[in-house]
């Protein structure tokens, strides 16, 4: 979907008219029907004020242009309700909701998250401990809230 379809998607789904969007989001009706026909996209402070508004992140309100993936245990982030919230509950999308919690991580040692992968992430191939925990750490330190 085009970010026009989006927010004309996102003003409907709210039973809104232009004028309720508007008034909402505190611009004009004007703006909204520009976004609408795509004349023009809100700028970057309106996506921010949007996604709190509606509680959709701003990835979402473009297109989902990028995957996300949290940075600090690797899982794609294919949905909204996955994405972690800072404390004034804003969309935190470097992060899921199980490693970042009110502006608070969840693992603060990387050897913590991978204790928790040994133990519930699935071992197909039958490897050793040893070999799994080189494995995840590999893969870890790539992200940007493991990187060195």
């Amino acid at each position: 979907m085009e970010v026009f379809e989006i927010l004309k998607t996102l003003r409907e789904k709210n039973n809104l008219t232009q004028e309720e969007m508007a008034n909402r989001v505190n611009i004009t009706r004007q703006a909204v029907s520009r976004w609408e026909t795509g004349e023009t996209q809100p700028n970057p402070e309106m996506l921010k004020v949007l996604s709190r508004e509606f509680n959709i992140s701003i990835n979402t309100l473009l297109g989902s242009p990028r995957q996300l993936y949290c940075q600090c245990c690797g899982m794609p982030l294919t949905e909204d309700s996955m994405i972690s919230r800072e404390p004034d509950q804003t969309f935190n999308e470097d992060y899921c909701k199980w490693c970042y919690v009110d502006g608070e991580f969840i693992y603060k040692q990387k050897d913590s998250l991978i204790d928790f992968l040994l133990q519930h992430m699935p071992n197909p191939q039958n490897q050793s401990d040893d070999e799994r925990r080189k494995l995840f750490d590999s893969m870890l330190s790539q992200l940007k809230h493991w990187k060195a």
